[in-house]
């Protein structure tokens, strides 16, 4: 990667890219409750576990899997379910679905999911922080999840629900639906200790939100993305994104993913980083940077620097310490190196004991 046009700049070498470490995998070093998870730490594990309480549909499809406490490493031999667990299973009669034990054993972490029970479990790893984003094989999940009807009641298969509607009526109780989409809400699953979440509906399960992390009403945060320390989130962390401890992601920004729309650079933010309001990257920032407020960088913007020569943004990946603002004057996206350390959050809002 080429460095930035400058000795101040040039010297410093290329920032810590959070995205290409594609082997963070983290253990759980305490559970104070069921789907309750405290801090964690390293490990090398590359195997999981977990037995959970599966909602099937009448056609034999998973709508859901809740895993109360899943584990890394390989599973045991003489465990089994929790009492607790399988006094959940039976039938619902007005949802007209079956809640059943499962034991899932994931072998092997950087290989695909084998089916949806499979990808569940992945998805709970990841927002009890056993797993760091990109720190697992997601290939093939659009394909194995089922699209759910999520309500007040429980997930509910999109075929026929009209006559769960009329069934719950019938009994005297209203029914709400949060929405239809193959992802649920992270906090119907998983309650992560020492984060703070505005909206629940602006979270998905399979999100990783570090401790002291705050997502405002306006944030968003997809599966396989996330925070990895304190961070404020009122903007969007799209599919494959992480964001390093001490950085504020402005209200109404947005950080480029892969998922749809032919992009192929996973994008992560380093530590004490500022994405100013109605900004965007399409590009990994280093530590200690700032993206001004509605300034948007994709991988192609062409970025002038101090010496005026001018770049493509992806050749300024990564770096640390540095500035990025649309000149008011001239138009032009313009780069400069920041001087001290990056920006402060205000620790009063992001202590969540």
């Amino acid at each position: 990667m080429r460095a930035i046009v400058s000795k101040e700049l040039s010297d410093r070498g290329v920032g810590q890219r959070y995205a290409d470490a594609t082997t963070y995998v983290t253990s759980r070093q305490a559970v104070s409750a069921v789907g309750s998870f405290g801090p964690v730490t390293a490990t090398t594990a590359t195997s999981a576990w977990g037995f959970g309480l599966a909602t099937v549909d009448p056609a034999g499809g998973v709508l859901d899997v809740w895993f109360p406490q899943p584990a890394l490493g390989p599973a045991p031999n003489d465990y089994h379910a929790p009492p607790e667990v399988c006094a959940l299973e039976g039938r619902d009669h007005v949802r007209e679905v079956d809640r059943t034990v499962v034991h899932v054993v994931i072998d092997d972490l950087s290989t695909p999911p084998k089916d949806t029970a499979d990808v569940w479990l992945r998805l709970h790893l990841l927002s009890t922080r056993l797993v760091r984003p990109n720190g697992q094989n997601l290939d093939g999940v659009f394909g194995l999840l089922t699209n759910v009807v999520w309500t007040t009641l429980g997930p509910c298969p999109v075929e026929g629900f009209e006559s769960v509607r009329m069934r719950a009526h019938e009994q005297g109780t209203a029914i709400g639906v949060y929405g239809v989409d193959k992802f649920p809400r992270l906090t119907d699953y998983v309650i992560p200790t020492g984060v703070r979440i505005a909206d629940a509906n602006r979270v998905r399960l399979g999100a990783h939100l570090a401790a002291g992390t705050t997502v405002m009403h306006e944030g968003f945060v997809n599966f396989n993305a996330g925070t990895l320390g304190a961070s404020m989130v009122e903007g969007r962390i799209t599919a494959g994104v992480v964001v390093g401890d001490g950085s504020d992601i402005g209200g109404g920004s947005s950080i480029m993913g892969t998922l749809s729309g032919g992009g192929t650079e996973v994008v992560s933010i380093g530590e004490r980083c500022l994405l100013g309001a109605n900004a965007g990257v399409g590009i990994s920032l280093g530590d200690d940077c700032v993206v001004a407020a509605g300034c948007y960088i994709t991988a192609g913007t062409k970025v002038t620097l101090p010496d005026g020569a001018i770049v493509k943004a992806r050749e300024l990946s990564g770096e640390p310490g540095v500035q990025y603002w649309v000149n008011s004057i001239t138009g032009r996206v313009e780069a400069t190196p920041r001087k001290g350390p990056g920006i402060e959050l205000n620790t009063a809002l992001h202590a969540h004991d």
